[in-house]
């Protein structure tokens, strides 16, 4: 008996193995297919949390298909039958104390990890800092460093931290880069901080993870990676051959449409992403810095690391 439940045991886990491993391949499971220091550790949580799961779920799976055969209506069953039966001390240990182990264990990890990625790994290199702007429905991407902004796409120097700085000017979304990192949301009347960075050079895939609106499936933007040198010609070709964002360009650019695609701009209104933020109410003033360099972004006052903003 217990083989013929182990062997079905085995089954079940391998029809299961096979069912979540069929076409996994890089295109479709892209979160499982980390590029950049913020993915390689959010996998690694996946990882534990998933090991963890089937240390739980096997065993109960197991049992559950043990006490059906068992205790099962047949002629002749001798397995006991104790209808007065209502507690075990040993049972109420189990299956309380594995959930808290569970829990401690997922919360000592996620607590660890996080506080591990409020700042990059790399403190020799310069980061670079991107504000975007969710809006109905596509995503405005400025460069205060550079002076240029960008609709729908993103490009960045790849080995380098990157100080995404985030806000709304539309109902609140999620931005998401998934082999980069996690998302974090965009609402209007607050700055949130997001940093990420890129391995390698490459493509990647870049949408809004919050319903929006009957245009929120149109909410993708891609993210190109460069070499350094690849990315200052970049900014500079902007520079030179493409339009300035004027307030009214930015007015029409804001109002709900599909329409618009790729855009890129040689410049943009002074202050357009703090007056987006203010606009909004500004209650909540999310302050980012240069992950504690002390450097300051365009218009921001100082403040350490990824705290959360102060009412202003």
């Amino acid at each position: 008996m217990f083989k013929w439940i182990k062997a079905t045991k085995m089954s079940f886990l391998t029809l299961l193995g096979l069912v979540l491993l069929t076409g996994c391949d890089k295109s479709q499971f892209i979160v499982l297919n980390p590029k950049g220091p913020v993915a390689h550790e959010e996998l690694r949580l996946i990882i534990l949390t998933a090991i963890l799961c089937l240390i739980v779920v096997t065993p109960v799976l197991g049992i559950f298909i043990y006490i059906a055969i068992k205790y099962r209506d047949k002629e002749g069953n001798k397995a006991p039958y104790q209808p007065e039966w209502a507690h075990s001390k040993t049972l109420e240990t189990i299956w309380w104390g594995i959930p808290i182990i569970v829990v401690a264990i997922l919360g000592v990890f996620t607590a660890k990890t996080t506080l591990a990625l409020t700042k990059p790994p790399v403190k020799d290199v310069k980061p670079v800092v991107v504000q975007v702007t969710s809006l109905d429905w596509k995503w405005l991407f400025t460069y205060p460093d550079k002076k240029i902004a960008t609709v729908n796409y993103a490009e960045i120097p790849a080995g380098v931290p990157i100080q995404f700085v985030l806000t709304s000017d539309a109902p609140m979304n999620s931005f998401w880069v998934p082999e980069l990192g996690g998302q974090e949301y965009t609402m209007p009347g607050m700055s949130m901080g997001l940093w990420l960075q890129a391995d390698k050079t490459g493509e990647y895939f870049g949408t809004g993870a919050n319903f929006t609106g009957k245009g929120f499936a149109h909410m993708q933007f891609r993210v190109k990676s460069v070499t350094q040198a690849d990315y200052d010609k970049w900014a500079e070709g902007i520079k030179k051959s493409s339009p300035s964002l004027t307030n009214d360009g930015y007015k029409n650019l804001a109002k709900q449409s599909t329409v618009v695609k790729e855009l890129s701009f040689s410049s943009y209104p002074k202050n357009l992403f703090e007056n987006i933020v203010n606009k909004n109410g500004g209650i909540y003033y999310h302050h980012m810095n240069h992950m504690g360099d002390g450097k300051t972004t365009s218009g921001m006052d100082d403040m350490p690391g990824m705290d959360m903003g102060t009412k202003k």
